[in-house]
């Protein structure tokens, strides 16, 4: 299968599944946030630099679709990514799930190699007594970032409030694809504080990756639902 008609497919059922009466009921909201170090997956995206993040959600019942962007600083002189994404959250017993795709655009890169790339998952979150929250996910995408190849992320995640106003959580992820295409498998994790304030939420967070060619991480992020 190609990965064009991949990327197509999976937008397009998100769309059509989206297309129903119910979604007439929903709820629009949006987000804003200023980052110190916009890292995914343990790498930077920003060379270790600031970053503007935004998006907009509509939901409705157990669906919804949305947009978010970051101004990034990569090497080849890509500077925004975009994200389109769609899913469906059902609640299967005491587990939450998260299934659905996401298409990652990146609107000035270069052509070649291909840098814009999609990606499936599927995720289930519970709580543990009445404190601990806890989740795992897999994603898959069939041709990664700069056409490196399959690859899959797999990830989880805890965590637990303290007091009133904090919150502490930790969160370990596995990068794994095609080593002939160039892609190199590794580990990532992160541990953060968050606390909200006036409205506005603040995460401090340390990530870290088991690549020596990637550095440690100390993030601080503040965010603001619209």
């Amino acid at each position: 299968m190609s990965k064009s008609f991949t990327r197509l497919a999976v937008l397009a059922a998100a769309a059509s599944v989206m297309a129903t009466p119910a979604i007439a009921e929903g709820e629009w909201s949006g987000n804003v946030t200023l980052t110190s170090n916009y890292v995914f997956r343990g790498i930077t995206q920003t060379d270790e630099g600031p970053a503007v993040q935004g998006g907009f959600d509509y939901a409705s019942d157990s669906f919804y679709v949305g947009t978010w962007a970051s101004a990034i600083d990569y090497d080849n002189g890509t500077s925004a990514e975009i994200d389109f994404y769609g899913g469906w959250t059902p609640t299967v017993g005491v587990f939450d799930l998260d299934i659905g795709a996401i298409y990652y655009y990146y609107p000035d890169a270069p052509d070649d190699p291909e840098q814009n790339f999609a990606e499936v998952y599927a995720g289930a979150s519970t709580t543990l007594g009445e404190f601990v929250d806890v989740g795992a996910s897999i994603a898959y995408s069939p041709e990664f970032y700069g056409e490196t190849g399959d690859a899959f992320y797999y990830s989880a995640s805890a965590g637990i409030p303290l007091g009133e106003y904090f919150g502490v959580d930790a969160s370990v992820g596995y990068s794994s694809g095609d080593e002939d295409e160039g892609f190199t498998d590794y580990t990532d994790w992160s541990i953060g504080l968050t606390t909200s304030v006036e409205g506005f939420d603040f995460d401090f967070r340390y990530i870290d990756t088991d690549l020596d060619s990637v550095d440690e991480s100390f993030v601080v992020s503040v965010s603001r639902a619209l």
